[in-house]
């Protein structure tokens, strides 16, 4: 049991409305000064990031362009959760379908993970997708430019430490799929 106390809210207003997030200001007090402070949370719609398997095994991954890094990123594909997705896997498998063509026989939910505790309110959930073959013509957003990439499992660890997979979110599924595949074998 945790001796760390919830702070008690005050209440909160909207501060912002961005589009893809929005910020609100909520007032809360400490429970260990008594003093009351505010604080800016970015609420925002929950992700879900997919670990994608093909027929031998390899990884469905994109090279995209993200903009707050200014970087080619090497990730799984993933994207938010849109109101009308019933679940993470509903998601998950909408997704994978739209940025790579590629379709599974199954999908199970294999993690969860708050991006940024501090300051947002949201989730990312890790599916995994096996059976994956390529199936579909690219469905992308008017700002997505991907290329879809396959990849050895055995070789993530290494692309992790020379920093060509940097997104943390994608290294925390990664790390789902690890733990998924050890159970498997054990």
């Amino acid at each position: 049991m945790s001796s760390v106390e919830k702070w008690k809210s005050l209440g909160s207003k909207p501060a912002g409305d961005y589009r893809i997030f929005k910020i609100r200001s909520d007032i809360k007090v400490s429970p260990r000064t008594g003093e009351a402070h505010d604080f800016y949370i970015l609420e925002a719609v929950n992700w879900v990031t997919v670990i994608a398997l093909t027929t031998d095994n390899k990884l469905v991954m994109v090279e995209q362009y993200r903009h707050g890094s200014d970087t080619v990123e090497l990730e799984a594909p993933g994207g938010m959760m849109d109101p009308e997705d019933t679940s993470p896997v509903e998601t998950a498998v909408r997704e994978l379908r739209e940025e790579t063509g590629y379709e599974g026989t199954s999908a199970e939910l294999i993690g969860q993970t708050f991006p940024n505790p501090a300051i947002m309110n949201n989730l990312c959930y890790t599916v995994l997708v096996r059976g994956c073959e390529l199936k579909h013509k690219l469905h992308l957003d008017q700002t997505e430019d991907l290329a879809t990439t396959l990849v050895e499992p055995e070789a993530v660890h290494d692309l992790i430490a020379k920093g060509r997979i940097g997104h943390s979110l994608v290294v925390v599924a990664l790390y789902y799929y690890d733990q998924w595949r050890k159970k498997q074998s054990a």
